[in-house]
């Protein structure tokens, strides 16, 4: 009848508005700031739990509220791992004006946040300790590669695909076939240049740029949990 057609769509529009609510409860209620004396505030939200930890890096222009964050943010939350995701220097909530922002200072966010924010031994500080990095490696006799911090600095200066990347732990690509703004050959130049054999580029033939689909979102929980179990047995 028509008034159990209308009670059904109350019912629904209230299982909506209450979604809608939470959400924005969660956004607004649980946020936090790193201060920073010398840089622009940043606004970020944390799950403590387990390694290994997942920190999400919001895209260009993009805050931590977005479907994917808190998609991974209650995925981590539903197996005890620990989570973190932030808003850039003049993005979102973070402290800071968008015009006067750059890629380095954008690095030094990511940076900022993993020292301060994540537990383990972190690659800044082992630099700013020491004055250089080591990382393992199988190709040479002491076993391990040593970068120095004004290595790194200078490095800043190139682009990332001029060389080969030390990263060596498990990496995985998620890229969009339909990507206009980034092609999707790229990831697989990065994938090249990565020293870890433990790469492998997924590509979605009806991915766009921001890979904003529930069936996206979809991949990236299911990869990164993948990923976590790999970590787990390597630890």
């Amino acid at each position: 009848s028509l008034s159990i057609l209308i009670s059904h769509d109350i019912v629904i529009l209230m299982i909506i508005l209450k979604q809608m609510f939470l959400l924005v409860c969660r956004q607004k209620s649980s946020v936090s700031f790193l201060t920073r004396p010398d840089r622009p505030n940043l606004a970020y939200h944390r799950l403590k739990g387990r390694n290994p930890g997942v920190i999400f890096l919001p895209g260009f222009n993009s805050n931590m509220n977005g479907q994917k964050a808190t998609a991974l943010e209650d995925f981590c939350s539903s197996l005890g791992h620990a989570f973190v995701r932030f808003d850039y220097t003049g993005c979102g909530s973070s402290s800071g004006n968008f015009e006067e922002c750059t890629i380095g200072k954008w690095r030094k966010d990511v940076l900022c946040i993993l020292d301060e924010l994540t537990d383990g031994p972190q690659t800044q500080k082992e630099i700013e300790e020491k004055g250089e990095w080591k990382f393992p490696t199988k190709y040479n006799e002491e076993g391990y590669y040593s970068v120095t911090y004004d290595f790194i600095k200078e490095a800043e200066n190139h682009c990332l695909l001029n060389g080969p990347i030390p990263i060596i732990c498990p990496v995985r690509l998620i890229h969009g076939m339909k990507d206009s703004d980034v092609p999707w050959q790229i990831s697989m130049q990065v994938a090249d240049r990565i020293l870890s054999k433990d790469v492998d580029v997924i590509l979605r033939k009806t991915g766009q740029h921001r890979m904003s689909e529930k069936e996206d979102t979809k991949l990236l929980v299911n990869t990164v949990d993948d990923l976590i179990d790999k970590l787990s047995t390597l630890v």
